[in-house]
């Protein structure tokens, strides 16, 4: 079955982004205060950074829902998703996407951790992961961040290949925990 035209144009736009000059300021700098947070989730519900304090987070930015590279690293975090608890470590995934996108793209992929729908694309730009694809469509580029218990930008990940981050972020993870401890 051949997908549908506005997966395969989801799909070009996805990819382009990854080649397309950004549109916002540089990256926070690792060891910098990592940028506020106030998004809605899957289910409607606001989440703030915050709330995560005290906690290692994962912060991944992709380009849109349901497209070949985004499902593939959202799966991989979700087949992961019981290693980084054990590392005590919080997933949250941000795209462009609305709502109702992550609801669907959530639900079909029995993703079991928070994606956040950055609409207003202040996030990324905040992040310094806004790009436009093909000079029309803003996506956010697939970048990673680890934020500390501190909320302090620990690594940061640029243009990730999405096959096989998780395993790299997880064992980052278990590095920079095990550096902090001495």
């Amino acid at each position: 079955m051949l997908p549908d035209r506005s997966t395969l144009l989801a799909t070009v736009f996805a990819l382009a982004a990854a080649a397309s000059p950004a549109l916002a300021a540089d990256a926070p700098a690792v060891g910098s205060e990592a940028p506020a947070i106030k998004l809605q989730d899957q289910n409607g519900a606001w989440r703030t950074l915050e709330e995560q304090r005290g906690k290692w987070v994962v912060l991944y930015f992709y380009p849109k829902d349901n497209t070949p590279g985004c499902t593939t690293q959202a799966c991989e975090f979700r087949d992961n998703i019981f290693a980084f608890r054990e590392a005590g470590a919080v997933i949250y995934g941000i795209s462009v996407d609305d709502v109702k996108s992550h609801e669907e793209f959530a639900r079909e992929h029995s993703l079991p951790f928070t994606i956040l729908a950055d609409s207003t694309k202040e996030t990324a730009k905040a992040y310094g992961v806004l790009y436009k694809a093909m000079g029309v469509l803003e996506l956010a580029r697939r970048d990673t961040f680890i934020i500390d218990p501190q909320g302090r930008i620990a690594k940061h990940y640029v243009k990730v290949d999405p096959k096989g981050h998780s395993e790299i972020v997880l064992a980052d993870i278990k590095a920079l925990q095990a550096a902090a401890k001495g």
